[in-house]
């Protein structure tokens, strides 16, 4: 398209360039009708948060919010809206809607609320499941101010020490300990101090990460625009060239790091963090490996109080308004009408299918529950639908360890920051290896470990838990390797399950207690969760954590432009992860894409304004 376009210049007369001219003008004229239209009401119109209340240590009396069980009388009459599933993106959407006076049902097939921000608890240890470390968190930041308007400021975060990422390269005879600091400057700064001589190559990483990270909103934009604007900015190359996230979208991140240097360490290091979007190197987008570098730029914070403090701060949200968010809810299909229009749900209470109506339908269920099961067959295979399946694939299984330890912090050398452990730096090949391995052998060689003590992180937990300590350990395997105990017990599962399970344990429990040395003989409870226990808990079809797979192709113009909140079913909208990006902060902008299209206005644009109003109010009261 370049090229012809290049060539074009040279032959078309003038005034079918100012045709050209007049034709983008006005192009860019409805863009901004999109970006900046206000047609529908605001969540964001006013800041509505409220003084901080003490924080609710009372696990019992938490546990009234977070584990509301399913009865058809709890149902509230004339609903708004209905959401399936109750993760970050489902409960976002959720109060997005509260907020302007609908009534929306949340209905989350596990025990208790929260998807991957939900904890659990053994032995006396709480465990949280999917919440790590989230960036972007400084008071005037739009997320930031995002999340307070969600919890109505009621959700607190702690920022984790400095440096808060530590890359562990190399075997324990030759270990490298490359150290992560926040702030924009302080982690170029430090990084050249690790890598001398390769100035040049740190300071043209940074640049083009910012650079490809800032022309992300233009992946929001194709989600806004008709879908006829957007096909076009799509097949006339447009969307590729206005966007600097879209150039970069189809370059793998190997392929850019190993252009700026030859020091493969410093590649590593360059290329670590790919655990939190799940994609090797050679096979993610350097486009999404942007964000996440700029994400953690400005520092990195953890919920005080746990995870499960998210969900308790919005759920009451969205019972003001006349909502709620019900437990023990399995929706097993998705209402339709003659005319194939969404106008509710059927839930499975014991035997029975209890039916839920409303106007709208939300799924926060991912787009493969959705439409393979949630569906009746007939509608899944239209082919607007199968289209936007064949463009995506499942993502890798996420594999957790869980561990509870006897000690404090103090006692146990636990930090609040992260561990990223290679066993090398040659990432591509160990990864590769490992996930094309039997599971036997690839027990054994376990290619990425990251390690974090959540109990270290918040500064509530001595007062909740005092004398214990928690580590969590997240890494990936293989759905495949699991696969054939999937309709086991939950509790029960067969003995090769359970000694399949223990070697992962043994070897990972060696590489983290090389680094972690005193926790070794004071571990009082470890336990695994495999794609098959995210089968089952988090409703993950292959045990993905992420959603949708975050290679190199679900970064394509045209996927952008065509997975979108709304689905070929009137009435049934999509959010979270895989409306937009993985993670947390991601399934949030899921959420504000759907609330955008739902209440017809640019919700993200709200969200910058507020937080720009809000920091200009903190500026003249400091003055």
């Amino acid at each position: 398209m370049t090229v012809l376009a290049s060539t074009l210049q040279y032959f078309v007369p003038d005034n079918m360039w100012i045709a050209v001219v007049v034709i983008s003008l006005a192009l860019v004229a409805i863009m901004f009708k999109y970006v900046l239209g206000t047609p529908g009401p605001s969540p964001f119109a006013i800041d509505t948060r409220e003084p901080l209340k003490p924080m609710m240590l009372d696990r019992k009396l938490k546990n009234k919010v977070l584990k509301q069980g399913f009865l058809a009388s709890k149902v509230p009459q004339d609903l708004d809206a209905i959401v399936v599933g109750s993760g970050i993106g489902g409960l976002a959407i959720a109060v997005l809607l509260a907020k302007v006076g609908k009534k929306v049902l949340v209905l989350e097939q596990h025990d208790r609320a929260g998807g991957c921000c939900h904890t659990f608890t053994e032995q006396g240890f709480e465990f949280d499941i999917g919440i790590h470390y989230i960036g972007e968190l400084l008071d005037h930041k739009p997320l930031r101010c995002l999340i307070d308007q969600l919890t109505n400021g009621q959700l607190q975060w702690e920022p984790l020490d400095n440096p808060f990422d530590k890359v562990v390269l190399g075997p324990p005879e030759n270990r490298r300990i490359y150290p992560i600091y926040s702030g924009k400057k302080r982690y170029i700064d430090e990084l050249k101090k690790c890598f001398p001589g390769e100035e040049k190559a740190i300071d043209e990483y940074v640049r083009l990460s910012k650079k490809v990270a800032n022309g992300v909103w233009f992946m929001v934009l194709l989600k806004l625009l008709p879908t006829p604007l957007a096909k076009f900015l799509v097949h006339t190359g447009l969307a590729n060239r206005l966007s600097s996230f879209f150039r970069y979208a189809s370059r793998s991140l190997t392929d850019v790091v190993n252009e700026l240097t030859q020091n493969k360490d410093l590649r590593a290091v360059m290329c670590y963090i790919f655990g939190t979007y799940g994609k090797m190197p050679k096979e993610a987008s350097f486009s999404m490996h942007s964000l996440l570098l700029c994400h953690y730029l400005n520092g990195a914070w953890y919920p005080k109080g746990g995870a499960s403090e998210i969900a308790y701060h919005m759920i009451p949200i969205i019972e003001k308004a006349g909502g709620a968010v019900l437990v023990r809810a399995p929706v097993n299909r998705i209402l339709l009408n003659d005319a194939k229009e969404a106008i509710g749900v059927s839930v499975l209470k014991g035997q029975e299918e209890v039916h839920v109506h409303a106007p709208i339908v939300i799924s926060d269920a991912g787009i493969f529950n959705t439409y393979e099961h949630l569906l009746p067959k007939d509608v899944q295979t239209m082919p607007a639908i199968q289209k936007q399946l064949s463009m995506v694939q499942h993502g890798d299984g996420g594999l957790s360890i869980f561990i509870g330890v006897d000690g404090t912090k103090e006692e146990l050398g636990l930090k609040a920051d992260n561990y990223f452990i290679f066993p090398e730096n040659n990432l591509d090949e160990l990864l590769e290896g490992y996930m094309k391995g039997n599971r036997e052998e690839s027990s054994k060689k376990v290619p990425l470990i990251f390690v974090a003590s959540p109990s270290a992180k918040d500064p509530t937990w001595p007062e909740r838990k005092p004398g214990k300590s928690t580590v969590t350990v997240v890494s990936f395997a293989n759905y495949a390797w699991f696969e054939e105990w999937k309709d086991d017990k939950v509790k029960n599962r067969s003995i090769d399950y359970k000694e399949l399970k223990e070697a992962f344990i043994s070897k990972i429990l060696e590489a983290v207690t090389e680094i972690f040395p005193k926790i070794k003989d004071r571990i009082e409870y470890v336990d695994a969760g495999t794609p098959i226990t995210n089968q089952h808990y988090i409703g993950a079809p292959k045990g993905e954590i992420y959603g949708a797979d975050h290679g190199i192709p679900r970064f394509s113009v045209e996927l952008n432009a065509t997975i979108r909140p709304q689905t070929p079913i009137k009435n049934l909208f999509l959010t979270g992860q895989d409306v937009m990006l993985c993670g947390f902060a991601g399934a949030l902008t899921g959420a504000l894409t759907c609330g955008s299209v739902i209440l017809n206005r640019n919700l993200h644009m709200d969200a910058i304004g507020l937080a720009k109003r809000v920091k200009n109010g903190n500026n003249k009261k400091k003055e």
